[in-house]
């Protein structure tokens, strides 16, 4: 390996690229900020060294006339490369320098200028920088601009870094996914840091920072000449800053794979076909991963579901899935020719008890005769082209399960079931809904069995308490079961109903007693009620069962995930630290039972405005109308105005044991009638209230 060189010197004849088993940009800001402190510490005189730049040359007889980079090849003797190892930091460098080039141009002394006649220094123009390491333009016909540095046009991110983020004009629609926000955020950062750098220390510093990036990071180039061991390369490889993720790898092993076929299992046609599917695959798979900019789906947990969905289930851990994709499914010497000559060597002749002679197998120690095996290649193209598209298939119906009403071609009612799966928590559940969404095209059937999913996730894991990994092998393995066609619709619901039987007595009604024991501890450690995790989605579900078409959506689910500590969405009406004005309501109520009659179902409200909790302890008459400060702004909603709950609540007059007693009945009966199912008479109703009210009360 050469001495360290300079980006001024790395750049010189030289186009890169980043090929097509490579990810996208995947720094952040961490990264970034590491980056921007090791520049701007970096002492006079002293060098960073950046790490190895690993490439492979693209040899020039396979460079198309019709390619940009054709003419700066055949004129100019310059250089293609794959980028193997580096291409994150590249990207940056890449990216500091446009983002660079730009904020100089808009300093208000050029604003009005050329490229060519803005000079960063006496000698270098901006148009000198952009040449040198951003663009070089053909100087006759088309005169367009051949970058020197970008994703190959495969690549996802291709027309992303030309047009958003290098500034080339005529885009038309441009793809964004999680990798591109990455683009455009370090843009941004670096912009910021330029504009304060400028306030501080003025073109001096902007010259200083630009000769340190160019000048003194450094690389050792290594330039690998086999094209087999750029993949083997690629998986061993760590960059400073994210690992590779799992999916990733695959692709890169998917593509290595597809090199290692003879000519006569995978002809050259079919070799790129191949590929090209593989990349396309990855292409979708990226796109519904990063299709929600705000939160990108994880790369490997998608991997996990679909192998769970597409091979198989195990009770295993961390990344027993990725070693069977990788060093069993997809491992080289599956596709790789064995021609092996198979021998049983002599085995030595151990010195051996008398009890132990009848064990011994071969005594002499003579060696068999040798046999000689040759197997062709275990792992078909089809294997691979056919794992390939149902992943690519299956990246679509995940993100529709994460984010339904961004879902194509789904009605309402099945984005609402969807979108309850979500709330409710999925539990193991989620790779069996890609496999639903995947295999059955009956919209009436997956909205069946999404709402028997519902319910069971209800009543197994909200009301009985029970495991949250009871019988996930079972329906793990369901979710292969549909994908392969072995089981259907019907069946699936036939498996939840059995495994759902359990939970109820022999004449039907409800087994409440875990549900009861549970609320009991409860309210001796949290609050009753208000401890109890399916709470949020249930009154949620109450309050949209009170909707109807005349009226209007007052609370969304978002809003309790994202309440500030000091504020609260669920109140106690009656509070849990009454004042003496409540006191005088439950005058009849032992004071030790308060916590009961606090913590209990009908007392909690939904509320469509998070209030501060000092307000909770306001009477009941005060909570049932706004309430405003002392300049006329208001501070809380009052019932009156609030959510359909609420409104529901402020038509009493008072709030008391018997109103309380008379909600919490209505609710748990709203509970059987909302999710099929009977508790055994309106006692055991009465004893999930944990409160004791009669009408001589």
């Amino acid at each position: 390996m050469e001495e360290p060189k300079s980006l001024d010197s790395l750049f010189k004849e030289k186009i890169f690229r980043i090929p097509d088993y490579q990810r996208g940009y995947a720094w952040q800001k961490s990264q970034l900020k590491d980056f921007w402190e090791d520049l701007i510490n970096l002492p006079e005189g002293r060098s960073h060294y950046t790490g190895v730049l690993t490439l492979k040359q693209i040899i020039a007889q396979d460079i198309d006339e019709k390619e940009k980079e054709y003419w700066l090849v055949e004129d100019y003797s310059y250089k293609i490369y794959h980028i193997v190892d580096g291409q994150q930091r590249l990207t940056t460098f890449i990216v500091f320098l446009q983002a660079f080039v730009e904020f100089i141009k808009k300093l208000p002394e050029y604003s009005d200028k050329d490229d060519d006649t803005i000079y960063l220094t006496d000698s270098l123009s901006i148009a000198a920088v952009q040449s040198k390491y951003l663009f070089k333009v053909k100087p006759t016909g088309d005169k367009f601009r051949t970058y020197k540095f970008g994703y190959t046009t495969d690549n996802p991110s291709y027309n992303y870094l030309r047009y958003k983020i290098l500034n080339e004009v005529g885009s038309g629609t441009v793809q964004e996914t999680f990798y591109t926000l990455n683009l455009s955020n370090a843009k941004r950062y670096f912009t910021e840091q330029f504009s304060e750098l400028f306030r501080q220390a003025g073109m001096a510093g902007m010259q200083e920072i630009y000769k340190k990036l160019t000048k003194r990071f450094l690389f050792n180039e290594y330039i690998i000449k086999d094209e087999f061991d750029v993949f083997v390369a690629f998986e061993t490889m760590n960059n400073r800053g994210k690992k590779l993720s799992d999916l990733e790898l695959l692709k890169n092993r998917l593509i290595y794979l597809t090199t290692l076929y003879s000519n006569e299992e995978l002809d050259p046609a079919e070799r790129k076909s191949l590929r090209d599917t593989v990349n396309d695959a990855w292409k979708e798979v990226y796109h519904q991963l990063g299709r929600n900019k705000a939160k990108p789906l994880n790369d490997d947990d998608f991997l996990r579901a679909h192998w769970t969905m597409y091979y198989k289930y195990s009770r295993q851990t961390g990344q027993d899935y990725i070693r069977f994709l990788l060093d069993e499914q997809f491992a080289p010497q599956k596709v790789h020719k064995k021609v092996e000559r198979e021998v049983v060597l002599e085995i030595p002749e151990e010195q051996r008890s008398e009890m132990d002679f009848e064990d011994s197998d071969n005594e002499n120690g003579v060696a068999v005769e040798e046999t000689i095996v040759i197997s062709a290649a275990q792992l078909s193209p089809t294997e691979i082209r056919d794992f390939v598209n149902s992943l690519k298939m299956s990246a679509i119906h995940w993100f529709n399960s994460f984010y339904p009403h961004l879902a194509d071609n789904m009605s309402s009612e099945e984005r609402n079931w969807i979108d309850k799966l979500n709330r409710i928590g999925m539990v193991y559940f989620r790779p069996l809904i890609m496999a639903i969404l995947k295999n059955e095209p009956d919209k009436t059937k997956r909205i069946l069995i999404f709402k028997a999913i519902e319910r069971f996730i209800f009543i197994v894991f909200r009301i009985m308490a029970t495991r949250s990994n009871y019988r996930s092998s079972e329906f793990y393995n369901a979710a292969r079961e549909l994908d392969r066609g072995e089981i259907n619709i019907t069946d699936l619901n036939e498996k939840l109903e059995s495994q759902l039987a359990f939970v109820f007595n022999n004449d039907g009604t409800l087994r409440n007693n875990e549900f009861y024991n549970f609320l009991l501890r409860k309210f001796k450690t949290s609050g009753g009620y208000y401890g109890w995790s399916g709470l949020r989605y249930f009154l949620y579900e109450y309050e949209l069962s009170l909707l109807s078409e005349s009226r209007q959506k007052k609370v969304d689910w978002s809003d309790l995930l994202k309440t500030p500590k000091d504020k609260i969405s669920i109140e106690h009406v009656f509070p849990q630290t009454p004042t003496s004005e409540w006191t005088k309501v439950f005058k009849d109520v032992e004071t030790d039972d308060f916590h009961y009659f606090s913590g209990t179902v009908g007392n909690l409200l939904l509320l469509s405005m998070a209030i501060n909790s000092s307000l909770q302890n306001d009477s009941f008459k005060a909570k049932k109308h706004p309430k405003y400060g002392a300049i006329g702004q208001k501070i809380r909603n009052g019932y009156t105005d609030g959510s359909h709950s609420e409104i529901e609540v402020s038509q009493q007059t008072m709030w008391g044991p018997k109103q309380i007693y008379e909600r919490g009945i209505k609710l748990l009966s709203f509970m059987e009638k909302r999710w099929d199912f009977k508790f055994k008479d309106d006692k055991e109703k009465e004893e999930l209230l944990f409160i004791e009210y009669s009408e001589e009360e």
